[in-house]
């Protein structure tokens, strides 16, 4: 199921410091290798067998930890008790924004593409190389620590405004819900209005230049994103689609 190039070399101290992963896999095997390349790159790795205990984890952190217990998530889809799917839309409709890194052997476009719409911010294929995994696993956690630093003041398009400090955002003076893609995905778009960014653009700035999956992700969350700002999203007056280049805001 997964090639066993374990990698030698762990990644910088300062990025394996205090991070917490969460692997949930049922198959021994597949579970016990993880786990030894994980804690070979320094990171702390708790594991679960089953969705419901992993869900359990999550919801059962002490409330004097931080507000989320956990630095990524590597799921695999078919789980017993609660299936990976089922507990990413979870994990997402209670705001968690754990970085989720999915590993199935389900491997269709179709497959991929609904992982990421449930939540995912990764999909990697059974059988995978470990190597290739401990470096999307380094990307997420890379992208997760960049989007902690220093936020910029607070911006404002029309009716829609970002407060960063906040990670809040207004639509015409009711507040919305993003996830925190689609946060910095609308943050660069308010930034830059009227430029037209290529999917590539947005996948370098928002995901990083270490995103190893598909650009369909970029119209996934577009989608999201015009379902939660726009009044007819069939429509949008805010996240225009320029055939043939891209995006563009306003």
């Amino acid at each position: 199921m997964l090639s066993l190039d374990l990698p030698h070399s762990p990644s910088s101290p300062d990025l394996a410091q205090a991070t917490r992963v969460l692997v949930v896999e049922d198959e021994d095997l597949i579970r016990e290798m993880l786990v030894l390349a994980l804690e070979e790159e320094g990171y702390e790795v708790v594991t679960a067998s089953d969705g419901r205990v992993a869900l359990t984890l999550f919801q059962d952190a002490d409330t004097n930890e931080a507000q989320f217990p956990f630095n990524l998530l590597v799921l695999d889809l078919m789980l017993p008790q609660i299936n990976g799917l089922d507990l990413c839309r979870l994990l997402r409709y209670q705001s968690n924004p754990v970085p989720i890194l999915i590993l199935s052997a389900k491997a269709s476009e179709t497959d991929r593409v609904l992982g990421l719409e449930v939540g995912a911010d990764d999909y990697l294929t059974k059988p995978f190389s470990m190597r290739e995994l401990v470096a999307r696993c380094r990307a997420l956690l890379r992208r997760q620590r960049f989007s902690c630093l220093p936020p910029a003041p607070v911006l404002q398009l029309r009716d829609i405004v970002l407060y960063p400090q906040e990670c809040r955002v207004t639509v015409r003076g009711e507040e919305v819900n993003l996830s925190p893609k689609e946060f910095r995905l609308l943050e660069l778009f308010i930034s830059y209005p009227r430029r037209v960014w290529s999917r590539d653009q947005l996948i370098d700035q928002v995901w990083g230049p270490d995103f190893m999956g598909d650009t369909k992700t970029v119209d996934v969350h577009i989608r999201w994103l015009r379902e939660k700002l726009e009044l007819d999203p069939s429509q949008p007056e805010y996240l225009v689609t320029v055939r043939g280049f891209g995006y563009r805001f306003g």
